[in-house]
């Protein structure tokens, strides 16, 4: 197995001397890869392409679910699904209202031209020549997904968990509860979806991401004090915070949860609350695994008063990173990883509203380059002149970074040499390498020590033939090392400042090679 070491994990590489984080800063795309079809058009999606969704890389294909949002009713809904919209006044322009759902596909060659396929399985205001995806729910939103590649059964190989909003609802439907929740689906391709479990009915759960990791089914997701039963210290009701649920299997889960992440509450407690005016967590983390390591992005919530100044509500996104895939921590407190003014959704002429960053599963690995897909909510309230909210809208969003090199370990101020000392680590039992991710390659020294720290003879002096690189491998002048495949070992980086240089390191790889 690959083990990942990135120097934003203080966990894996905990032991540091003159040594300091310095987080990278993503290039975001102003142009969006996917947006809305046009108003009035009879698409699902004709007034937002929401990212509470997912984006895979899938043999050579970019696969996108997301949901959408539409103007006016669709009428071709079976008489159960309409039935499920009875109440629905999610946000009203004059006589014409906007409904969220359903969840629909699209795909790209490139990562950023998205086109959004006829699936033909939806009958949507007259035809079936659109994306949607036919599932039981008619109000709907996050869509996550992953695909299992240790699946054995090819029909359950893509699984998904998406929301789904009972509480408008025709009451006589009670197979579906009272309260917005996720159901859980299996499929052979992606694209035609059935629907196994609703194992949370009754309870909130309003999720941001679904993951595979230590071979845990993962569902991250965030709750709202008293309205989903979450509190904090001396049971005061706490803001949005991180949550999460998982599964052995896919098949069984247990109704327990734990904290994910969550910020500092209000000393006093009376201003604590989802309805606080402070900064919270919203959605939850946006997480993706990385074999041994996870990493994610939460929103950072600047919240308002949600009834009366909705639309001055605006949100950014912070860093995250994971080794169990539940506990998350930020390896530098409260920083704006992708801040809204650098990704701000489409803008109005005319106007000036706030954008709301949201994450979901979308951060991949693809070739040389990291891709971070977001969501850019333009916050138009309910609350606005009905001229105003016809502008309400949503698209989806890229930032890259070079490969896993979301910040690196450099030198402090004014020091010329340090160093970085790696958590024991067990190499592979067949041949293994050791593999740099970082710059200034001249001035760093790789050493392998046993676990308590002494250095292995032979093992002292490895360098990189590269001066910089995503993959330069470290080599031993009269050693390799698969001759210490499967002990327990540290392994150790010297740093030195050469002609005012200053080395950077991203990440350090171990992994097993061919013989």
């Amino acid at each position: 197995m690959k083990e990942t070491l990135l120097a934003i994990d203080d966990f894996s590489l905990p032991f540091k001397k003159n040594v300091g984080i310095y987080l990278s800063k993503p290039k975001v795309l102003k142009e969006p890869v996917l947006r809305p079809s046009p108003v009035g058009s009879g698409a699902p999606d004709d007034a937002a392409t929401h990212f509470y969704g997912t984006v895979i890389y899938d043999d050579g294909i970019y696969r996108m679910w997301y949901y959408a949002s539409h103007w006016g009713i669709n009428h071709d809904w079976p008489p159960k699904m309409m039935q499920q919209i009875k109440k629905a006044t999610t946000r009203i322009i004059g006589k014409k209202r906007m409904f969220i759902g359903p969840l629909c596909y699209a795909e790209s060659d490139d990562g950023i031209n998205f086109k959004k396929p006829n699936l033909g399985q939806v009958l949507f205001k007259g035809n079936k020549n659109n994306n949607a995806l036919a599932l039981p729910h008619a109000i709907v939103s996050a869509a996550t997904v992953i695909k299992d590649v240790k699946e054995t059964d090819p029909l359950r190989r893509y699984k998904m968990v998406y929301q789904f909003f009972p509480e408008f609802s025709d009451p006589s439907i009670e197979e579906y509860g009272t309260k917005p929740s996720i159901a859980i689906a299996i499929s052979e391709d992606g694209l035609k979806w059935n629907v196994i479990n609703i194992p949370f009915k009754n309870q909130f759960v309003e999720h941001s991401s679904f993951i595979k990791h230590n071979n845990q089914y993962i569902v991250h997701y965030h709750a709202m004090g008293t309205f989903a039963g979450h509190y904090s210290e001396g049971g005061s009701p706490c803001g949005r915070t991180g949550m999460v649920r998982i599964s052995p299997d896919f098949k069984y889960w247990p109704d327990i949860m734990a904290e994910a992440f969550a910020p500092k509450e209000p000393e006093k407690r009376e201003l604590r609350g989802q309805s606080g005016i402070y900064d919270q967590v919203h959605l939850g983390v946006g997480a993706t695994s990385f074999g041994n390591v996870c990493i994610g992005l939460y929103g950072l919530w600047h919240n308002a008063e949600f009834d009366k100044n909705f639309g001055e509500i605006s949100c950014d996104l912070g860093l995250l990173v994971s080794n169990d895939g539940i506990h998350f921590r930020e390896p530098v407190k409260g920083y704006r990883y992708i801040k809204r003014n650098d990704s701000l959704a489409t803008k109005v002429k005319g106007h000036n509203f706030n954008t709301i960053l949201c994450q979901a599963n979308g951060i991949l690995n693809v070739g040389d380059k990291t891709l971070i897909y977001h969501g850019r909510w333009r916050n138009v309230s309910k609350n606005e002149p009905e001229e105003l909210r016809k502008h309400y809208s949503a698209e989806v969003a890229l930032a890259t970074l070079p490969r896993d090199r979301f910040g690196s370990l450099r030198l402090n101020p004014n020091e010329l040499k340090g160093s970085i000392c790696s958590a024991p680590i067990t190499l592979p039992e067949n041949n293994c390498k050791a593999v740099i991710n970082a710059e200034g390659l001249n001035g760093i020294t790789v050493q392998i020590l046993d676990k308590d720290f002494k250095t292995i003879k032979g093992f002292d002096q490895g360098k990189a033939s590269e001066k910089s690189g995503l993959d330069c491998v470290i080599k031993w002048s009269k050693h390799k090392l698969k001759e210490l495949s499967g002990e327990t070992v540290r392994i150790f980086i010297y740093m030195k400042k050469i002609n005012d240089i200053s080395p950077r390191v991203y990440a350090i790889y171990v992994d097993g090679e061919k013989s």
